[in-house]
């Protein structure tokens, strides 16, 4: 990709004020919305493959990302309360070399190869250099390291990546393309959830610039994607956010000029047009006080990986005479049976 594709990535403003400037960033849009990561399911349906490992079950992993701050390791915290309340057995992976605490028990930890403190001592980087040192250091390590620590995660597990909160991991350094890459090659069927602050949907100007940050990530790790707006339980009024969860491109387009100077109009066109022909920017609610908020998104990234769908569906059959129903089988989503 040219210098100014990515550049683009990283400054969406400078790239869309002049978007014809970019064809080959259009056409990797292009090809992304055809044959990657979109939201409809028979798009979804085409980025698992079964066949690598013989017809085996695959693995399954969530990627966590998102801006520093948006809640990604609190929803995994929820997350894991969740699962243990409904009886599903997951497996959380902590990738920030940055991290101090867990609210949840992690399985594998990226500080056991490297950790940030470390690294800024040893080769006094900052930490904004030093988390892009240790994410390489990951990627040169992943036959290795990684391939060890998740061999014990057999067919069917579930895996749960929280990942640091630089926003360039996501956008234009290929450390997580690697990452993700080399998953799939272990039969993991992975899908990206992307958190957003419910802030971002309190004006346009900032939600503008939440989608296109999304979009950024969607391009470059080309894997079915969530995107979630969270800390829903925080706003002072929800009246407003329902607009920006599935985004009308005229809406967002008539308060971008009433908001911004009339020289920005034709910008404006651009990125209202950008979220509205491609289709592909829109976002879940997360409220983690609401079990069924977080059930609701679970479906959605477990639809999105098809989770479950090899699993014996549970059926009862009732006897009208009797009155009675039977198990006609078993409903297995990764818990154990009960007696």
């Amino acid at each position: 990709m040219s210098k100014l594709c990515r550049t683009a990535v990283v400054d969406p403003l400078g790239f869309f004020a002049a978007p014809s400037f970019c064809p080959a960033f259009e056409a990797r849009l292009e090809k992304w919305r055809s044959g990657f990561g979109v939201l409809e399911t028979e798009s979804c349906r085409r980025n698992v493959t079964r066949e690598s490992a013989g017809g085996a079950m695959p693995r399954y992993a969530q990627l966590v990302i998102g801006p520093a701050g948006s809640g990604k390791s609190t929803y995994c915290h929820n997350l894991y309360q969740h699962c243990q309340s409904v009886g599903r057995v997951i497996h959380i992976v902590n990738l920030d070399p940055a991290a101090e605490t867990f609210r949840y028990p992690v399985s594998v930890d990226i500080r056991e190869l490297i950790s940030l403190e470390d690294v800024m001592e040893e080769l006094k980087l900052g930490p904004n250099g030093g988390l892009v040192y240790c994410m390489e250091y990951l990627e040169e390590n992943l036959d290795d390291w990684l391939s060890e620590q998740l061999e014990d995660y057999i067919d069917d597990d579930y895996l749960v990546f929280d990942c640091p909160g630089q926003i360039e991991l996501y956008s234009h350094i290929p450390v997580l393309r690697t990452f993700v890459d080399q998953l799939k090659k272990w039969d993991f069927a992975v899908c990206a959830v992307y958190m957003l602050d419910s802030q971002f949907a309190s004006d346009v100007t900032k939600y503008i610039s939440g989608c296109m940050a999304s979009l950024s990530a969607m391009i470059q790790l080309e894997v079915p994607h969530v995107n979630v707006l969270t800390k829903m339980d925080l706003l002072p009024s929800k009246s407003n956010v329902d607009k920006f969860l599935d985004p009308d491109a005229r809406l967002l387009l008539g308060e971008l000029n009433d908001q911004m100077a009339p020289r920005f109009q034709k910008l404006n066109k651009a990125l209202a047009e950008l979220v509205d022909d491609y289709s592909m920017v829109s976002f879940l609610p997360l409220d983690i006080r609401d079990e069924e908020s977080i059930q609701y998104l679970l479906s959605h990234i477990d639809n999105a990986i098809q989770f479950g769908e090899d699993a014996e569906v549970k059926i009862k059959d009732y006897d009208a005479d009797m009155g009675e129903s039977e198990d006609a089988g078993n409903f297995d989503m990764g818990g154990e049976d009960e007696d």
